[in-house]
């Protein structure tokens, strides 16, 4: 029996040994040092209590049974293994005066003791756990082996700090061995996490645990100082604002620099960070009239009415002449205008049974060619006439050739082609009478008529 609880005591230590190298949480070794008590009593097998409340008067009965050494009297040292469970080992002393009732003189008293601990909570400031291990207690050099199992609770001051109270009862194999009652109580020390970027966060609870960075942002960086970690920071190396995405606004316009054409400028977001004077809607940069609001097309610039007439150039198919909206800018073709042209028109002289225009006709031709360049865009038909003197088929014919000449004499003048048709209507339509001779006069004649 007492091979065995040797044999068990050494199998604890080095399971506990192994399982320290095998682990890397933060805070995962815990040095614990203070003050322990050994009770005998309750344990005795003469002088155990047999009602429990006379068993828990006695645990508690310091003054009278326990063993108290008046200095740090034990040194821990456990280490997480995950889940709630850290292994360690305890070595303790203490002088044994009291055993049971009877009183003996100061017996030495050392403890090894291999532990395997469950803590119940995580994180938490009351920190109850349960152990059981085994160890070896020797009472004046005379040893036995131990299996243990106790209670106990941490107060973590700090995240690191605390004070540890605990209550373990050891149960001895040899026959020679002593039941008993070891209580504890000291301070708690946790370190060891893992800090490989060395930014004071330790690697478990760090976001960015190669790259140095700030406890506020959970160990990453924030490279310009802003108060916006590099990977929420649009702008990691320059210094900006949270309604920036972490960028600079340098003329607090709204638009951050890096997307800013003007960035020393307050401007628009729609215009890029631009101004815009005038309001137009194009960036000064790009307006060729920065103070007077005008159409992109035309470059910021408002666009002109060369002749006043309302209608702008660009829609005016008469820029330089004054017209009505109605008729796209260009002049309307009124009835005084009509009359003026056809009073004109009538007094072309042609060679008698001919087409030719005669000289003195051409100071006429002069002025018809002047109301049509004031009308850019009328269209109008010429117009040939005769009498009904000779055949009928002459006179068609006589007269189509005659609005003809009129038409080429005209564009070959400058007036547009596809502004003039021609057409001869013959002895059709006479405006006075054949049968006089000032009748037949008017009836020989050529009209200019707008076509509408």
């Amino acid at each position: 029996m007492k091979h065995l609880s040797k044999l068990l005591v050494v199998a604890v230590l080095i399971v506990g040994i192994n399982n320290i190298q095998a682990q890397d949480e933060n805070n995962p070794w815990q040095v614990q040092f203070g003050v322990n008590a050994i009770d005998v009593y309750p344990t005795s097998d003469d002088n155990f209590p047999t009602q429990t409340s006379s068993f828990g008067n006695e645990l508690m009965n310091a003054s009278d049974h326990w063993n108290i050494l008046p200095s740090i009297s034990y040194v821990g040292v456990s280490r997480s293994v995950g889940d709630g469970l850290s292994v360690g080992v305890r070595g303790s002393l203490n002088k044994i005066s009291k055993l049971g009732d009877i009183g003996v003189d100061d017996l030495s008293h050392y403890a090894l003791d291999g532990t395997i601990k469950y803590n119940f909570l995580k994180e938490k400031v009351v920190d109850p756990f349960v152990e059981v291990g085994g160890g070896y207690t020797w009472v004046d050099e005379i040893g036995a082996g131990t299996v243990n199992g106790g209670v106990g609770v941490n107060f973590w001051f700090t995240d690191n700090i605390g004070l540890t109270v605990q209550t373990v009862y050891k149960h001895a194999f040899e026959d020679y061995g002593r039941k008993h009652w070891q209580h504890l109580a000291g301070i708690s020390v946790k370190f060891g996490g893992t800090d490989t970027d060395g930014d004071g966060v330790y690697d478990k609870d760090d976001a960015c645990p190669e790259v140095a960075g700030l406890e506020a942002f959970n160990g990453c960086p924030d490279a310009d100082g802003d108060g916006i970690e590099d990977s929420k920071d649009a702008c990691p190396n320059e210094a900006g604002s949270k309604e920036m995405n972490g960028c600079p606004d340098a003329d607090g316009d709204g638009v951050a620099d890096k997307d800013d054409k003007c960035p020393n400028e307050a401007g628009l977001a729609n215009l890029a960070g631009c101004p815009d004077a005038d309001g137009d809607g194009v960036a000064d940069g790009d307006d060729e009239c920065p103070n007077e609001a005008g159409p992109a097309e035309n470059k910021g610039c408002p666009w002109p009415d060369t002749d006043g007439d309302g209608v702008l150039d660009k829609d005016d198919k008469c820029p330089e002449v004054a017209g009505t909206v109605a008729n796209a800018g260009c002049p309307e073709v009124t009835e005084e205008v009509q009359k003026q042209l056809n009073d004109y028109a009538r007094t072309i002289l042609f060679d008698t049974g001919k087409s030719s225009i005669k000289a003195e006709s051409t100071s006429v031709m002069v002025d018809i060619i002047t109301i049509l360049k004031e009308y850019p865009t009328a269209k109008f038909t010429v117009e040939g006439h005769t009498d009904s003197v000779g055949s009928k088929k002459l006179n068609q014919s006589l007269s189509e050739s005659r609005a003809l000449a009129v038409k080429e004499f005209l564009v070959e003048k400058g007036i547009e082609e596809f502004r003039l048709s021609a057409i001869g209507y013959g002895e059709e339509k006479p405006i006075a009478s054949n049968n006089t001779r000032s009748g037949r006069k008017e009836n020989r004649r050529v009209e200019i008529n707008l076509v509408k």
